[in-house]
């Protein structure tokens, strides 16, 4: 039996991290393996097929590496019981089945392009297209599993820290369809890129670190003029503590019926859980904040411990009052009033963020100026920031951003000759 051969048998009888296989470069590097005994027009559009994936996807160099990485994702039996720390507890032939697992993957990252044309049952009737044919680089495995002595171990801790499947492959999440979708491209802003509001934001992240180690923490409400980073803020914290374990599902407003469903998908995953609910406000006439007060606090479908709501509100009061609401045949209107305008008291953090003046709105437009490597005359852009900002309403550390992203963008129009 040659080496082909081997790996393509070792890859069938796969058992714990059977699921790799489903990954779009391992399923397309197995099928070419399966197809040693096809016709040579079968075995090259399977050779085609894979080459292009992996070349798609960046691993032309880098097989072993690739293969190896698709268990990091792979959701089983070994990494979700390694996710909530019991791994050690699991029998010991599904330790075995591991272990035997890593050494076919490692084994199959190890062919080179020539080990699978020897091991090609019709070689000899590819002539010299053989000679034609892409080639890749194995490369290394990923660190983890490069000791396979140590790998059971190294894994075990890597699903601690990460998760498992897609938790541990993504970060941000959406709420759509009755499902939790991940985001591929998240919001890659960070908290070093947000200027002034430091004690606001070391409010919630004081919060969300209590969160993290298992301390007494509460629902945050972020709420305040447009543009004043509320949002931004809860997605640096995304950003700045994902590798601790933190995860971010955005709900959509419209959606919150669904909540019980939502936390029962995440409830027994061991990682923690933000539930961000982007821009929270309600009409008069939407009764569905009752849903999120039960939500917040006395419904039957609480919370689980390691999910926490965190909502941004241009509102103090999330419900929007008229005068005319004050009026009517309601015999109980106090009640009713205090019913709506009570909602925001359900979060335990309350944290505004309020229009910069103009001297903490200059301070930032300077700031975001020198991290950006803007030279200019400061009179000169200070006057520049301030006519942005009449022409855009006010001013906010959103306005000031664009404004900096203007100038950004003039420069390289001047150099590129538009």
């Amino acid at each position: 039996m040659n080496k082909a051969e081997e790996a393509a048998l070792l890859l069938s009888s796969l058992s714990v991290y059977r699921g790799v296989k489903t990954r779009t470069v391992f399923g397309a590097f197995y099928e070419l393996l399966c197809a040693l005994h096809e016709q040579p027009g079968v075995f090259l559009e399977k050779w085609g097929r894979f080459a292009c994936v992996l070349g798609t996807r960046g691993y032309a160099d880098c097989l072993a590496y690739c293969l190896s990485k698709a268990a990091f994702y792979d959701e089983n039996a070994f990494s979700r019981a390694a996710a909530a720390g019991v791994a050690d507890s699991l029998e010991e032939n599904l330790k075995a089945a591991v272990k035997r697992d890593i050494i076919a993957i490692n084994k199959a990252g190890r062919l080179t392009p020539e080990d699978i044309l020897e091991g090609y049952r019709y070689r000899a009737q590819l002539g010299d297209i053989a000679d034609t044919l892409p080639r890749w680089g194995t490369g290394k495995p990923v660190e983890e599993l490069a000791d396979e002595e140590e790998a059971f171990s190294r894994m075990s801790v890597y699903y601690r820290k990460n998760g498992c499947g897609m938790y541990a492959r993504y970060r941000a999440f959406i709420w759509r369809d009755k499902r939790i979708e991940p985001v591929v491209f998240p919001d890659k802003i960070q908290l070093s890129s947000l200027r002034k509001y430091e004690m606001q934001r070391s409010l919630v992240i004081d919060n969300t670190t209590a969160f993290l180690k298992g301390a007494e923490c509460n629902n945050v409400l972020l709420y305040g003029d447009m543009g004043t980073g509320k949002s931004s803020t809860v997605k640096a914290i995304l950003n700045r503590y994902y590798t601790e374990g933190l995860r971010m599902v955005e709900m959509p407003k419209d959606k919150l019926s669904e909540f019980p469903l939502l936390v029962e998908r995440i409830a027994d995953i061991p990682l923690k859980f933000i539930i961000f609910i982007d821009d929270l406000s309600f009409s008069g006439e939407d009764r569905s904040y009752a849903q999120l007060k039960a939500v917040l606090e006395g419904g039957l479908a609480a919370r689980p411990d390691n999910t926490l709501i965190y909502a941004t509100s241009n509102r103090r009061h999330l419900i929007k009052e008229n005068f005319s609401d004050r009026e009517g045949d309601d015999m109980h209107r106090n009640d009713t009033m205090q019913e709506t305008l009570s909602l925001s008291d359900r979060f335990g953090l309350s944290v505004n963020f309020s229009k910069p003046d103009k001297q903490v709105y200059i301070d930032i437009v300077l700031g975001l100026a020198r991290e950006n490597g803007i030279e200019t005359d400061e009179s000169s852009l200070i006057r520049d920031a301030e006519m942005w900002a009449v022409g855009r309403g006010g001013r906010s550390p959103r306005c000031a951003r664009q404004f900096i992203s203007s100038l950004l963008a003039a420069g390289k129009n001047r150099e590129s000759g538009l």
